[in-house]
């Protein structure tokens, strides 16, 4: 398992490099994330639904991403609630204090424990993920996560710290020293993350943590800018924004306060000809050459938000002046005339007005749908792939489908190549889709191929190289061997 001392030390990329170099020296590793909480999902091969994160991971392992490998997922509503998402299917909205309080969550780590014997059953070893910090307390005995977990699996815990946030001796110190003893018995390292600058420098540093926790150091890995792997949070998208490129294509993605699936944009940024950015200002979204409205896990709400500062304004506006418009999911529902909720799957408004870009309505459904998907693009011979998940049917009088599914079946809304929606996320992770849709902005821009698997695929292992260089691995096996 690698735990952590607070939230967004490192661990879930750690985890998926741990995948990859268990796979490259020929074990069968799995991921495990007992429970997560997260807006990023994704749909398993057999249409169920888990972490963005867990399903990187398993990619890095080389194996079919599964429900048992995340058996809770937690998809904020709003500040006090969530959906309950449990293997792979919604079990309806709690409030944090429902879902913390109430029975101290036996029930639900009795399943985790039946995930993970299921999971064992079939992989090793099994690469584990904690949440948070493994120290709250408060949260100890309805932890389901993290050391709680731990000790049913017989987990060989390394503790990882980000010392790029300054506190290092205190987080690391303060954390092992707060746990009982059966727990404490079971961290087997620290890892440090995020060094910038010369490693030597901390050589003194990391004896005393030694001296001072009696656990040792298993390596300091650097901080690196160029090695890519999806995140697992949206945290720091309103903070990348780039100036307008008069070079580049310019898109701006509306900065939707429950904006699930960022990672629909992962190629997006990383493609020369375009200059990406997040923004809910209006000035921004009348600027750009393109405007992307992304997935909502709250539709309605993120409509009701965006008409009232203006930025709903700004992307009609830019509609009619003969800009790219184009809705993934939820921003595809608020293109249309109406989004209706008869059910209160969102909440108590039972229907409003889309934006009217888009003659389509939408009802708001009780099931949700979560699907792999290929598909054929604007009627092209090239099969792409995409992902479906939301909660909700999408109508028009007179259709004009964007994209055939493989089996038959429709999808999206067609009005024009400057102007279209779809539900599948992952669209932009197809060549053909990208280069079509810069065409359409009028700046001449040269074709592109781009293959993301095999762009992942190096991806994973630059990170397996960055760890084993700097981690103590021969360490790490002999633990796991005791």
């Amino acid at each position: 398992m690698f735990a952590g001392t607070a939230s967004d030390v490192g661990k879930s990329v750690i985890t998926a490099g741990f995948c990859r170099i268990l796979k490259q020296d020929g074990y069968s590793p799995a991921p495990f994330k007992a429970q997560n909480m997260s807006l990023n999902s994704y749909a398993t091969p057999d249409g169920l639904e888990i972490g963005r994160a867990q399903a990187v991971q398993a990619e890095a392992a080389g194996v079919p991403c599964h429900t048992d490998m995340n058996p809770v997922l937690l998809k904020p509503t709003n500040d006090q609630s969530a959906q309950l998402v449990l293997h792979g299917k919604p079990a309806g909205n709690q409030s944090a204090w429902e879902y913390f309080m109430q029975d101290d969550k036996h029930l639900l780590f009795e399943e985790v424990k039946g995930a993970f014997n299921r999971l064992s059953a079939r992989y090793n070893p099994i690469v584990m993920e904690g949440a948070g910090s493994i120290s709250e307390l408060n949260l100890r005995h309805r932890d389901i996560t993290n050391m709680r977990i731990a000790l049913h699996a017989g987990a060989a815990v390394y503790l990882i710290a980000d010392i790029d946030r300054g506190g290092i001796f205190g987080s690391v110190y303060g954390t092992i020293a707060l746990l009982p003893p059966e727990e404490k018995a079971l961290i087997k390292g620290i890892i440090i993350n995020k060094f910038r600058g010369d490693i030597r420098l901390f050589d003194d540093g990391r004896k005393q943590l030694e001296s001072l926790t009696g656990v040792p150091v298993t390596g300091v890995l650097p901080y690196y800018q160029d090695i890519h792997i999806e995140e697992e949070d949206s945290l720091g998208l309103s903070i990348r924004h780039k100036k307008l490129s008069t070079g580049k294509v310019n898109i701006a993605v509306v900065l939707l306060r429950h904006m699930s699936n960022f990672t629909d944009f992962n190629v997006l940024e990383k493609d020369e000809r375009v200059n990406i950015f997040y923004t809910d200002n209006p000035a921004d979204i009348a600027a750009a050459d393109i405007i992307i409205l992304p997935g909502s896990k709250h539709t309605i709400a993120d409509l009701v938000a965006i008409k009232n500062n203006g930025t709903a304004r700004a992307i009609t506006e830019a509609h009619k002046r003969n800009k790219v418009v184009i809705g993934i999911c939820g921003g595809y529902q608020m293109m249309g005339t109406q989004v209706a909720d008869p059910y209160g799957v969102e909440g108590e408004t039972a229907s409003i007005p889309g934006l009217g870009i888009l003659p389509v309505t939408t009802v708001l459904t009780k099931e949700k749908v979560t699907q792999q998907r290929s598909f054929h693009y604007r009627n092209g011979e090239k099969l792409c792939e995409g992902y479906e998940i939301h909660m909700g049917d999408t109508v028009s009088e007179h259709p004009s489908p964007l994209n055939h599914l493989h089996n038959g079946m429709p999808d999206g809304y067609f009005l024009s190549g400057k102007c279209w929606g779809t539900y599948l996320h992952g669209i932009l992770d197809n060549d053909v889709v990208i280069n079509d849709l810069l065409t359409q902005c009028g700046k001449v821009m040269a074709v592109k191929d781009f293959d993301y698997r095999r762009f992942k695929d190096q991806q994973y292992d630059k990170l397996a190289a960055h760890i084993r260089e700097h981690l103590d691995i021969k360490a790490v096996y002999k633990t796991l061997e005791l």
